[in-house]
């Protein structure tokens, strides 16, 4: 990356940003130089050591609640007086069950967290950046969302209208200097990997052309560059990492 630091002076807000995936994006953006507020459930996990980075505002939020979302933007902009980039991250697995068997509240769950808490984010965060006539959101959607992946619909579902909210949003903005924009991951090695079956994992390395998994820094990279100065005729794209997987 050399010396850059294309996103000096900007603030980042990351949901789910304790762990995991989210963790990787924030470390990412703050290495290029934007301050960076973590949203999550808790923090007990999180070792600003470990993660390379010190955020700028650690708050505890739950996306899926839309006064808790509202205040943390509020507090946000309180504290740092601006928002640049909204990263909607925060998302759950959800049980991997034939939709006919699948446990109704499990859906209302995963709906709440994938789906609703990214129009959460967008609908708390998009008037400030109206107000500012600048922004970045980008949007954590998956492969699964435009496949249509078996034994796990409602996550499928989730993903698949964050792909198009995103593309809905990105319109209404389209004449504004704010882009809204989503990526679509194939499945990444995590520490979920220690949930999953030797027979499951093998399975969906099967499905990638490039025969291996997706790394949290590719993830990274990715959502840096969407977020970052050189991304400004792109808007409602879902940007593709999944190693050859999706064409389209």
């Amino acid at each position: 990356m050399g010396q850059t630091r294309p996103l000096a002076g900007q603030v980042a807000l990351v949901t789910g940003g304790a762990r995991g995936i989210g963790r990787g994006i924030a470390a990412r953006l703050a290495e290029e130089g934007a301050r960076v507020i973590l949203w999550d459930l808790g923090f007990d996990a999180f070792d600003a050591t470990a993660a390379g980075f010190e955020p700028a505002l650690k708050q505890v939020v739950d996306v899926a609640d839309y006064a808790s979302v509202e205040a943390g933007v509020a507090q946000a902009v309180a504290a740092l007086g601006q928002v640049d980039i909204m990263v909607n991250n925060a998302g759950i697995n959800g049980p991997v069950v034939d939709m006919w068997d699948y446990p109704l509240d499990a859906w209302h769950r995963v709906i709440a967290v994938n789906l609703t808490g990214v129009f959460h984010g967008c609908r708390a965060i998009v008037p400030h950046m109206r107000a500012r006539g600048t922004g970045r959101i980008v949007n954590v959607a998956s492969i699964a969302g435009k496949e249509g992946v078996p034994r796990i619909a409602p996550y499928s579902a989730s993903k698949a209208g964050v792909i198009a909210l995103t593309k809905s949003l990105a319109k209404e903005l389209a004449e504004t200097r704010i882009t809204v924009n989503c990526i679509a991951p194939a499945i990444t090695e995590t520490e979920l990997f220690n949930e999953m079956t030797q027979d499951h994992i093998t399975a969906m390395k099967a499905k990638i052309p490039m025969g291996r998994f997706l790394t949290i820094p590719e993830i990274a990279a990715m959502v840096a560059f969407i977020a970052g100065p050189d991304c400004t005729f792109t808007t409602g794209f879902a940007f593709d990492l999944t190693g050859g997987r999706a064409t389209y």
